[in-house]
């Protein structure tokens, strides 16, 4: 089979090579997919930066989720057939023909759904329902923060907090990000870069005005977000230090992460009756794989009952994976990218 193999950290154009490989063998609760297509996710950039921490040694086969079809069966798996369509995390191994996968984090997916809004489910998706559905639980009229709304976790929340009924404040980069966050009926698009998200919270809904924040930058921001978490109900889901994305690590950089988040006193906490939690995907897929399975389960079904709709944000082939990096890389793109064989 053919894999990508990241071979050197660098330049997207330097640091991949197409090799042939053999055919992985599932173990025991693993199936193996003959894939049609892997998606791009931001981790990937960093890993080949070399600075992402959990990239293995290399030369390494990167990528976390592929769509495709079952080729083999470990003896243990009983929930699929050979020839099924399915959409699977890998945890690395997926930038290639043949990808093995934990049977718990896989699912069937229909033979017509886009490949791409299929890729979008298995991380972006799933990410975002593991916060809002089983970490908290968003209600009618809640006023929600959603930092970074125009990525993929962020399109997500925002499509689920309005289905909520919720009124939605939504950070981005751009017009045509803020522009993009208004189709998607965010009532409040800021823009970060020339607008502070707290000042403008502020003022026009008034202080304590958020119930809940999901906050994927890390550092200040979930600092400030505090300041604006209501009484009795606020609460921060902590999904991703952005803030750190495509910074070498340094001690300096990360002392300023760790204190830019605060001093978070479980005392206050309590007398407030608010929340702070984390949320890690990697460590849930380890440990709460059958938790992680219900949330793509979930996400595919209101995808086909037309209740979330992935954004398609770039499609490339193979050939073209070093545009394709580039093109996440440089935050060109808004929705799920996605390469193809």
């Amino acid at each position: 089979m053919r894999a990508v193999v990241l071979t050197k950290f660098g330049k997207s154009d330097k640091a991949f090579q197409i090799q042939e490989r053999d055919i992985p063998v599932p173990e025991n609760h693993e199936i193996c997919v003959k894939a049609e297509a892997f998606g791009l996710n931001f981790a990937d950039v960093m890993a080949r930066q070399g600075l992402y921490d959990d990239c293995p040694a290399l030369p390494a086969v990167i990528g976390y989720e592929v769509v495709g079809r079952v080729h083999a069966i470990g003896k243990d798996v009983k929930d699929f057939e050979i020839g099924q369509r399915v959409v699977s995390l890998t945890r690395f191994g997926g930038y290639a023909e043949y990808a093995v996968a934990d049977a718990r984090a896989a699912i069937l997916i229909p033979d017509e759904m886009d490949y791409c809004v299929a890729a979008a489910l298995a991380t972006q998706y799933a990410t975002a329902y593991y916060c809002s559905a089983y970490t908290t639980q968003l209600h009618e009229g809640e006023h929600v923060l959603i930092q970074a709304a125009a990525g993929g976790v962020g399109t997500a929340l925002v499509q689920m907090a309005k289905n909520k009924g919720c009124i939605v404040y939504g950070t981005a980069s751009s017009q045509k990000k803020l522009d993009y966050l208004k189709e998607l009926g965010v009532d409040y698009p800021i823009n970060y870069k020339d607008t502070d998200f707290e000042e403008f919270i502020n003022k026009t809904s008034g202080k304590k005005a958020i119930d809940v924040a999901f906050d994927s930058i890390g550092g200040n921001s979930v600092k400030k977000a505090r300041r604006l978490l209501a009484n009795g109900t606020g609460r921060i889901i902590c999904y991703g230090a952005a803030s750190m994305s495509g910074k070498r690590k340094s001690i300096p950089r990360l002392l300023k992460l760790v204190f830019g988040f605060g001093f978070l006193p479980s005392v206050e906490l309590l007398l407030k009756s608010q929340g702070i939690t984390g949320v890690n995907m990697l460590q849930i897929a380890d440990n709460r794989p059958e938790a992680l399975k219900v949330c793509m389960q979930e996400v595919s079904k209101m995808v086909v009952e037309g209740k979330l709709k992935p954004t398609v944000g770039g499609k490339f082939s193979i050939d073209e994976l070093a545009e394709a990096h580039d093109f996440l890389g440089n935050r060109q793109s808004i929705g799920k990218v996605a390469v193809h064989w």
